[in-house]
């Protein structure tokens, strides 16, 4: 049983995606998606973020991250996760600029 009040964490929902599905982990590498267990890369326009998740830390509101769960164009779903603020990775933002937006989920603060 889960209390109402939990607030979602990062690794919860990186089990809650896996367990729909998304499974693979991705990393942007030379300004393209690569997933990591498989070994396949991904240009902006094969990918769709299907929803993403915003994490502040219950202590630290300066301890942000994000997760993204994408689809490719050839059906590999997976998760990326990154910082969120001033410690985000530039080119891990740059890439995602590029990417189509889908549904959004915001974990509450």
């Amino acid at each position: 049983m889960t209390d109402a009040t939990e607030v979602p964490t990062l690794a919860g929902t990186m089990d809650e995606l896996a367990g729909r599905g998304f499974t693979e982990h991705f990393a942007v590498v030379n300004g393209r998606l690569g997933a990591v267990d498989s070994g396949k890369v991904f240009r902006a326009e094969e990918v769709t973020v299907s929803e993403y998740h915003r994490f502040e830390g219950v202590s630290d509101p300066g301890d942000m991250s994000i997760l993204y769960a994408i689809e490719t164009r050839s059906g590999l779903r997976g998760t990326l996760a990154d910082a969120f603020g001033v410690y985000a990775d530039p080119l891990v933002g740059a890439f995602m600029r590029q990417v189509v937006l889908g549904r959004v989920a915001t974990a509450p603060r």
